[in-house]
């Protein structure tokens, strides 16, 4: 387990990096965090490392983003909040996503825990008080 303590917007991008650095060879990564703890705004600076071109935002309706790099590679961002049963993944083809060997970004993945691959890398966000700060503990998925 890997704790990386984060002291505002500004200083996401520092661990958006070391996250890069950390798992290079991981393109699977699932987030997990309360409503509002900044999972989608951490993709986001995951994503500026990345090189994505496009306005990255939540999936939440939608359920998958895709955004392309500067080089044309595919970023694959989800946000499972709204789906009732993992078989709504089944609908969309997950498999061609999470097996595609594109960057992955799950946000949500509780219902679907039984999908995601176990080399994923699991990240939990949590709001520390007073001050805002944020907690991102980093491990294996399937501890």
């Amino acid at each position: 387990m890997i704790e990386l303590r984060c002291s505002g917007v500004s200083d996401l991008d520092r661990i958006a990096g070391q996250l890069i650095s950390l798992y290079p060879a991981k393109r699977i990564f699932v987030l997990s965090g309360p409503m509002g703890s900044g999972k989608t705004t951490f993709i986001q600076a995951v994503c500026r490392r990345l090189k994505v071109v496009d306005v990255v935002n939540s999936p939440t309706f939608s359920i998958v983003n895709e955004y392309l790099t500067s080089d044309g590679a595919s970023v694959f961002h989800f946000d499972l909040y709204r789906i009732r049963k993992a078989d709504e993944l089944l609908d969309i083809g997950y498999e061609d996503y999470f097996y595609s060997g594109d960057y992955c970004f799950i946000e949500w993945p509780e219902l679907a825990a039984d999908l995601i691959p176990d080399e994923s890398v699991y990240i939990t966000i949590e709001v520390e008080e007073p001050g805002n700060d944020r907690l991102f503990t980093i491990g294996s998925f399937r501890g």
